[in-house]
């Protein structure tokens, strides 16, 4: 065997070695390859074709055209349906315009670029069944991008660069990534292509120094050379490093998870004591990786958002920030936020207008119905007794009816909200046969019951601790006059039951 033939021999068999050590296509019986007409890729196409019998795969084209070099972008497009041909593997060769789309969502080109492309990809995979797509990325693209991440400020998931494996996900689309050529540089595939004849097309816009990776690879890498010939080996050593300590991380992420952090729909909750105590470099990895669970990608989350948050982390309750993609971090009182939708955790529905009590029967509101019944206190001193537990034991029942048991658990304290029910019971002569049920509105005053003297309900809630997300949907039952009870804390010193109380108004709030 000539020199030549064993170079290219030992190329298969490294990238095949990489296959199988990361398992890229294990279980996969179609595999879609993404294929520009590049030497990148038509190397990856050449290669899985001579391995997909020992890997027990099936080999799917896709290329696309971006509609960004003219007449040049359309001979890429004709040189994979004729490499497609001879290699006999369908393909799927279609076109997009990415100018369009850039200029529809306000993106740099590239980055249009890469998301037509993918979303592309995505599809195709989803239409033949495949579970992943292989890409060309070799060791320069994954050095490059290691540079790319720290001039734009990464942490250390950035430095890690590209993975053998990773998942996109845009808009509803989702895409197992595979690149096989990760150990193998941009020369080893041109030489393998020229070995071959494979005469790959050459992308000229490669040249120009408007993209930023196009200047690293050109500009910058040259320069850091000059200070250190072995950079690229600083670099992947650095990103090994790195790849070690984040999958550390993981490890430890996974021990949190249902403890310190839980997923609630599109919401995030982070037990604030638990989460306070993690060591800093923990706190910045478990912030990532909720985000990622759930936005689906880090793309546009930046090292400086992640820093804000850790900076707000000390803040009072009711602090707010806003990063991309919607997301929202809210600060509680013993918890922290972190969703589209922190206010949807709230375990009460949203209220809307005000709206009328029947005095007495059944009131239907939005996620709530309301039973009241008018009773003497006679009859209800059985119901009372089975409140007086605990250090209200030997109190008078009518004492009782005002603690509380003016609700079914220690709502007072926070601690039970969220149950199915709220029971509070009332002078009926006091409160009069006009209630409402509606929202706090700006203003609101009420008397807690054992205080003296009204006082505003947002100091009410802020006292209570009340989360600032659920305080407009806390169902507020009003009289004419005032607030006689925000359901699930407090009821009004002015309408309690007392010995003289003649009629009991007994209202409860059950979750529809």
């Amino acid at each position: 065997m000539i020199k030549g033939q064993e170079y290219q021999a030992s190329l298969e068999q490294r990238v095949l070695g990489f296959i199988q050590e990361n398992q890229l296509v294990s279980g996969q019986h179609c595999l879609l390859v993404a294929v520009s007409g590049g030497p990148d890729s038509v190397c990856l196409l050449h290669i899985l074709v001579k391995l997909r019998e020992e890997l027990g795969i099936r080999l799917h084209i896709a290329h696309l055209n971006h509609q960004l070099r003219g007449a040049e972008s359309e001979a890429d497009a004709h040189y994979a349906s004729d490499l497609a041909h001879r290699l006999d593997i369908p393909a799927t060769i279609e076109q997009r315009d990415v100018k369009a789309y850039q200029a529809q969502h306000h993106l740099s080109l590239e980055e249009a670029a890469r998301e037509v492309r993918y979303t592309f990809l995505a599809q195709v995979a989803k239409s033949i069944g495949a579970k992943r797509v292989a890409v060309g990325h070799t060791v320069d693209d994954h050095i490059e991008t290691i540079l790319m991440h720290l001039i734009r400020g990464t942490g250390t998931r950035g430095l890690r660069g590209l993975q053998p494996s990773s998942r996109w996900q845009s808009s509803g689309s989702s895409l197992a990534i595979i690149r096989p050529l990760l150990p193998v540089s941009r020369r080893e595939t041109a030489d393998y292509c020229h070995n071959h004849q494979l005469m790959p097309r050459i992308d000229v816009s490669n040249l120009s120094l408007s993209p930023l990776r196009n200047r690293i690879r050109h500009q910058l890498l040259p320069l850091l050379e000059s200070y250190n010939p072995r950079v690229a080996e600083a670099l992947l050593r650095t990103a090994r490093i790195a790849s070690d300590d984040l999958a550390f991380m993981d490890k430890e992420i996974t021990r949190l998870w249902g403890k310190t952090v839980q997923k609630q729909g599109n919401t995030v909750t982070l037990d604030k004591e638990g989460f306070l105590e993690l060591p800093s470099a923990l706190k910045r990895h478990l912030l990532r990786t909720c985000i990622e669970k759930l936005i689906g990608n880090l793309k546009d989350i930046e090292s400086r958002h992640i820093e804000e948050i850790m900076d707000a982390l000390t803040k009072p309750a009711g602090k707010r920030l806003s990063l991309p993609e919607g997301l929202t971090f809210a600060i509680e009182y013993d918890k922290y936020l972190l969703g589209s939708d922190p206010a949807a955790l709230s375990p009460f529905p949203i209220l809307g207008a005000e709206l009328p009590l029947e005095l007495p029967g059944e009131t239907i509101l939005p996620g709530w119905r309301v039973e009241a019944t008018i009773r003497a206190p006679e009859a209800i001193k059985d119901d009372a007794s089975g409140y007086i537990k605990g250090s209200f034991e030997g109190a008078k029942p009518l004492q009782n009816l005002n603690l509380p048991l003016s609700f079914k658990g220690e709502g007072d304290k926070g601690g039970e909200v969220g149950k199915q029910s709220y029971k509070a019971y009332f002078d009926l002569n006091k409160t009069g046969n006009k209630l409402l049920v509606r929202p706090r509105q700006p203003g609101d005053r009420f008397q807690p019951l054992g205080m003296s003297q009204p006082k505003k309900l947002g100091e009410f809630m802020i006292d209570s601790k009340i989360p600032s997300a659920w305080r407009q949907r806390i169902p507020l039952v009003c009289s004419p006059q005032h607030i006689l009870w925000v359901v699930g804390w407090r009821i009004d010193e002015r309408v309690k039951v007392t010995d003289t109380t003649k009629q009991i108004l007994c209202l409860e709030f059950k979750r529809d």
